[in-house]
């Protein structure tokens, strides 16, 4: 197909009245048996679903954790290289489509969506974690803190957007370039041909269903463990499984809401006033705290990271075998890969008409800049407070890490109403995250449609809170992290086959 072929077919969009605006009976109620198989199960016998996750976490670890790390360093150099490539300056689109939403909607999405509520999360608790327990070396040192900001910025930055920005890629390029369903079995077209609308495409959609429960599953978990313990914090609310599975609930309440409302009345909305929020509390301790330790940490560890990329990003410990990078490296990986999925068909949604180089560089680098800023005005606090001033952050952090964030806004002024802002925050991270799935999760089991139904949004927002629920309920933070490796090893393999596919897509249509 030539770049100004006429014939490049409109994205796929839901009619009613068409058969293919339907369910797919296969890839929906296999999924929502597999989910609901779990939820049933942790219900009945956790203790037995601890069991099995906990043994599927240390066979993957021990087995693969080196090929999580060789992957995804290589999904971030493949997506960087198809931007730098001749085939930048294709259009995700027809060559006159113009990009649906602003820059700043798009990077507001593109953020909320991705990783807001886990930032919120361990933007404080992490890199603390770090200090007091390095990789290597010993903690409570100034080189501990260092290395743990190091690696908070490694965990945090061009991995984790060179997965979604690959993933998104290739499913905006099929949906808007060849106007194919948008299904993550529509990308391995080239390969399999007709093939991807029989068993072979069920199955892979399936796989990427799973991936998503899972995946978000653990984002919202863990947001329900940062309310609780904010509520607890300033009103005292106990902390305990039935609070959070209340909170789930009524969170789920408004994400479900907001799927079923759409994109440009639901989750654009939320997305941007979540941003001005998180700009604001940001602003606030930026300023109030040790800005020039934070504009120091922010300069050297940006440094440090690119100088040694190379070294984190294939590093095993294999010698010592403390378990850190299973503990750490290889479970964001893995939650990344997780999120792959929904975070990727989101992206690919707001995205048409923007060219592949574009693309690239906004869903990789803004995203990444932010995180690093984010994390050094957040991380660079908690680290000074402690080193300096002795704060208790760092007792705080071996007690409950979801208490670091509000443990360190009670050192500055106003702090009821900055941890207010911050609970808005991890609801406004929690709603959007889960908008977006509950919408991937509509198209995928809805052979593609751009406009799923409300009620099968409401379906998959119901089951995402279940999930979320029974994993707190079952095991805490432990079983969230088994969870997101367990799910996501089996969609790895489905995203390295993808960048064959969309690389032979690419030759054949563009040579």
């Amino acid at each position: 197909m030539a770049e100004n072929d006429s014939s490049i077919e409109e994205g796929y969009v839901c009619d009613p009245h068409k058969e293919t605006c339907r369910i797919n009976p296969i890839v929906f109620y296999v999924s929502l048996v597999i989910a609901g198989v779990f939820v049933l199960w942790g219900a009945i016998n956790p203790e037995s679903l601890n069991v099995v996750f906990n043994a599927i976490l240390g066979f993957t670890i021990d087995t693969f954790g080196w090929l999580y790390l060789v992957a995804v360093l290589f999904f971030l150099v493949f997506a960087v290289g198809i931007a730098m490539s001749k085939y930048g300056k294709i259009k995700l689109g027809k060559d006159d489509d113009e990009p649906e939403y602003s820059n700043f909607a798009w990077l507001a999405m593109l953020f909320t969506s991705g990783m807001g509520i886990g930032l919120m999360f361990w933007s404080i608790a992490e890199p603390m974690y770090h200090y007091l327990a390095p990789p290597v070396g010993q903690g409570s040192t100034p080189e501990a803190a260092e290395l743990g900001m190091r690696y908070v910025f490694f965990h945090w930055g061009l991995h984790a957007w060179g997965i979604f920005t690959l993933v998104g890629l290739a499913l905006a390029y099929f949906q808007y370039r060849r106007g194919m369903p948008g299904l993550i079995s529509s990308v391995f077209h080239p390969i399999l041909g007709d093939r991807i609308h029989g068993p072979i495409g069920n199955a892979i959609d399936i796989l990427a269903v799973f991936a998503t429960i899972f995946g978000l599953g653990t984002s919202l978990g863990l947001g329900a463990l940062q309310i609780n313990t904010g509520l607890n914090f300033m009103f005292n609310v106990p902390i305990g499984g039935t609070i959070q599975v209340i909170i789930i609930a009524l969170v789920a309440i408004l994400f479900t809401g907001a799927a079923v409302a759409g994109i440009e009345k639901g989750i654009e909305f939320i997305a941007k006033w979540t941003v001005y929020f998180a700009l604001g509390l940001m602003a606030f301790l930026f300023i109030f705290g040790p800005t020039t330790f934070i504009l120091n940490m922010l300069t050297s560890t940006t440094g440090s990271y690119f100088n040694e990329f190379f070294t984190m990003s294939l590093w095993t410990d294999a010698i010592e075998q403390k378990g850190w990078g299973g503990s750490w490296t290889i479970f964001y990986w893995a939650w990344w890969i997780a999120w792959g999925p929904f975070v990727g068909q989101f992206v690919a949604r707001i995205s048409k008409g923007r060219t592949i180089r574009e693309f690239v560089a906004g869903a990789l680098l803004a995203p990444t800049a932010f995180s690093f800023v984010w994390l050094a005005v957040f991380g660079g606090n908690a680290l000074g407070l402690e080193i300096f001033s002795g704060a208790g952050i760092a007792d705080a952090v071996n007690t409950n890490l979801a208490s670091a964030v509000f443990v360190t806004l009670s050192n500055y002024p106003i702090p009821m109403i900055t941890s207010i802002v911050a609970i808005i925050l991890v609801i406004g991270f929690f709603v959007t995250s889960a908008d977006a799935g509950t919408f991937v999760l509509g198209m995928l089991t809805s052979n593609g449609s751009m406009e799923p139904s409300g009620k099968v949004k409401g379906i998959w927002g119901v089951t995402i809170a279940s999930v979320a629920a029974i994993l707190l309920v079952t095991g805490g933070l432990t079983a969230l992290q088994t969870a997101s490796i367990a799910a996501a090893f089996p969609f790895m393999f489905v995203i390295l086959a993808m960048c064959y596919s969309l690389l032979k897509a690419l030759k054949e249509d563009h040579s």
